[in-house]
């Protein structure tokens, strides 16, 4: 059929490629504003795929027949109105094909084309034959525990979760008898429970919270509050606000770590199903979590960076927890920042959005230094802890056993000896970041990558942290044929072996990537140390949110690293590092103490961050970015490109750099070997574009990326623009 007389269907599909591509709609179902934002399957090659129409309209090409769609699993539209209005911004602001964005923005079931998931929430209850086979479950089981705690009634399973460990188990035991059953309920429109568990609010989180409750519409709040201060309590207030005027709420969270303990605090106090949606769960999970909310039956969902995506029919309010976490931005595929596209999206729904930080990013506090957004601070820790003593402790020239001073030893017997628990803080993970040859020099260093292999096992093994390449230590020297092979300093599986000989008789755990690969791991760390007496070795996994009453010591071990950087961002978070690590001591009643080991404890970095804290770091830190020209004072997109060849990166940066066209307000850099020159086995370079105003910027970028796709070097590369980069690296 000719493609003249009929209506298009113009379908977004996830591929690397700037364009629409056309189809007609069934004879059956005629085409109509009805088709956008549906999802569809279609003829693609010689194969299928699956996309989103994004739009209806006359065919480009009057003359060329058109292959119909195959299926489409909606009756009604998937992607619609804010939503789906958002996500042709994003495509349109990071520069990124808009099916890779939509793509981006469904659960994988979903994208892959499977039907909407039914969504419901269910409880379990104690049945009639239950109740007369309760006395003759074994005392003290799981299963009689479960029977008695249901014999007052249904509990939902949300609860259960909360107060139950492995309820499940013991559930399907007594259902296999017949003694529970489970039973569905009905979620929409179900409102928040009282509240018992609610402290009294201090006066400052009285103030944020009639910040929140004054205006109506859209705005942005800043809730700047020291580590422990009670910002997750003010989250709390707001969202049941939220839940009582009939609305949805969105919370943001930078971990997987995090979801749990958020999911459960939150489950005990709003007394709603509270949903999450992060990569850690199947994916089947994910689409029920964004289908309830799609639907209107969920009404609060915490998850991570992609949960930005989540949609939100009865929108009432979006939080962004530790909203400087660098985690919010994605480094691979469509590299959006959840951060700035919820502002974006909050804005289309004319909804508050709450900022939530200890070490706000330099970007955040200009915009509320500048008077964008409402800045609210918490200057004290809620319920009268107070905030931890810091000491550093100077290591020149002192002895160190592997890398640990004997002030950081004698001070973690103290703690253990008073029953309490310490943290000992050290963002590399693995035995020693390098195996070295004391007589000659040599080092062991990745063949694919310009970097050393990180050693593991204590000793045994080598992994880079970059490729993920692996082997085994030589037995020898490679270059000289020395059996003088030493591990040179240290990282936290090297703390834990060495902590372990001081004190073989202390709970001991390390919190690393290495140890939470798992589902919920770290949460069962954490509840195997309990209230014990005991250590943490751990990288930034453990400076982000966990609240550990008895933890009254923070030993931080490795501070110089982070002291000269090139990265501009260095200073900035090497102080939010420190201060949310800090942060972890201290949180009850205990007074809490924290040690910086260094070998420079007169920079001016660390003289800063102890006389003025923070707040002192970030004014130093704007004023230094004001006069250098980075942000938030200038915007910048860089583009990265790799190849086998150095040479095919070299030419393609050549020819992406002479299409640009000289702009007033523009700048850009020569191309250049990226900071890691070889990655992977592929040789990687970069160009960088800056301007004072993001418009100009733009501007650059939409005469300038669809260019970037017609070179002919652009075929022998991979290539990504970063828009507002986190790292240039």
């Amino acid at each position: 059929m000719s493609s003249s007389f009929q209506v298009i269907l113009r379908v977004a599909l996830p591929l690397p490629l700037p364009r629409l591509f056309d189809y007609l709609a069934p004879d059956a179902d005629p085409a109509g504003p009805h088709w956008i934002g549906r999802r569809v399957r279609v003829p693609f090659g010689h194969g299928e795929q699956a996309g989103v129409v994004v739009s209806t309209g006359p065919a480009e090409s009057l003359a060329l027949d058109l292959k119909p769609i195959l299926s489409s699993p909606d009756s009604e539209p998937l992607l619609s109105n804010e939503l789906l209005e958002s996500l042709r911004w994003t495509a349109r602001y990071y520069h990124a094909p808009l099916g890779e964005v939509l793509a981006a923005a469904l659960p994988a079931a979903l994208r892959a084309g499977g039907v909407l998931p039914e969504t419901c929430a269910y409880c379990w209850e104690l049945t009639a034959t239950g109740h007369e086979a309760l006395a003759g479950l074994r005392r003290d089981s799981s299963t009689r525990r479960l029977a008695e705690r249901l014999q007052a009634g249904a509990i939902g399973e949300d609860r259960l979760d909360i107060e139950f460990d492995s309820w499940r188990t013991a559930a399907r035991a007594l259902a296999k008898r017949s003694l529970v059953e489970r039973m569905q309920v009905q979620l929409r429109g179900e409102a928040p429970r009282a509240d018992p568990g609610a402290p009294e609010p201090t006066l400052a989180q009285r103030e944020a919270l009639a910040a929140l409750r004054a205006g109506a519409g859209f705005r942005a709040l800043l809730l700047e509050g020291v580590t422990g201060s009670g910002k997750t309590e003010v989250y709390l207030q707001a969202i049941r606000d939220c839940l009582a005027a009939g609305r949805q709420a969105l919370i943001l969270v930078p971990e997987i770590g995090l979801t749990p303990q958020t999911l459960s605090r939150f489950r005990a106090r709003l007394g709603v199903p509270v949903h999450a949606l992060h990569s850690g769960l199947a994916d089947g999970a994910r689409a029920r979590a964004w289908s309830a909310m799609w639907r209107g039956e969920g009404r609060v969902l915490v998850g991570t960076r992609s949960a930005v995506f989540t949609p939100l029919p009865e929108a009432g309010l979006i939080v962004i927890d530790e909203e400087h976490d660098n985690s919010y931005k994605q480094q691979d595929g469509v590299r959006y920042h959840a951060r700035d596209l919820a502002l974006v999206r909050a804005k289309a729904l004319d909804i508050p959005v709450l900022l939530g930080s200890a070490t706000p990013s330099l970007e955040t506090l200009h915009n509320a230094l500048s008077g964008r957004y409402q800045h609210v601070r918490l200057g004290q820790r809620a319920g009268g802890a107070q905030p931890p003593g810091v000491r550093v402790i100077d290591v020149r020239k002192r002895a160190l056993s592997h890398g640990l001073s004997k002030d950081l030893l004698d001070a973690i017997e103290q703690c253990l000896a008073r029953g309490e628990q310490a943290l000992v803080f050290k963002n590399r993970r693995g035995y020693a970041p390098v195996l070295l040859c004391h007589d000659c020099g040599w080092s062991a260093h990745c063949k694919r990558c310009d970097s050393p292999m990180t050693v593991h096992g204590a000793g045994r093994t080598l992994i880079c942290h970059h490729c993920g390449a692996r082997g085994t230590r030589p037995l020898s020297c490679p270059d000289c044929a020395s059996l003088a092979l030493q591990p040179q300093g240290f990282g936290t599986e090297r703390l834990e072996e060495a902590l372990a000989a001081r004190f073989p008789d202390a709970t001991l755990i390390r919190v690393d990537r290495e140890t939470t690969r798992h589902r919920d791991a770290i949460e069962k760390h954490l509840a195997a140390l309990g209230n014990k007496p005991g250590i943490l070795v751990g990288t930034q996994i453990l400076a982000k949110g966990h609240d550990l009453p008895r933890l009254t010591l923070v030993g931080v071990v490795g501070v110089d690293e982070g002291l000269f950087s090139a990265d501009f961002r260095a200073g900035e978070k090497l102080a939010q590092l420190l201060i949310q690590v800090a942060g972890r001591a201290g949180r009850a009643n205990l007074p809490g103490q924290v040690l910086l080991q260094t070998h420079h404890p007169e920079h001016p970095l660390l003289n800063t961050l102890l006389a003025g804290g923070y707040p002192a770091v970030a004014a130093l830190a704007l004023a230094e970015r004001e006069a250098a020209g980075f942000p938030p004072y200038a915007h910048l997109a860089l583009l990265r490109a790799e190849a086998l060849l150095e040479s095919d990166v070299h030419i393609f940066l050549r020819d992406a750099h002479a299409l640009l066209v000289p702009t007033t307000g523009l700048e850009t850099s020569a191309p250049m070997p990226a900071p890691m020159a070889r990655r992977a086995g592929r040789a990687r370079g970069q160009l960088l574009l800056s301007a004072r105003q993001r418009p100009a910027l733009q501007s650059a970028l939409n005469a300038w990326v669809p260019q970037i796709y017609g070179l002919k070097s652009a075929r022998k590369v991979r290539w990504s623009l970063d828009v507002d980069p986190v790292d240039l690296y």
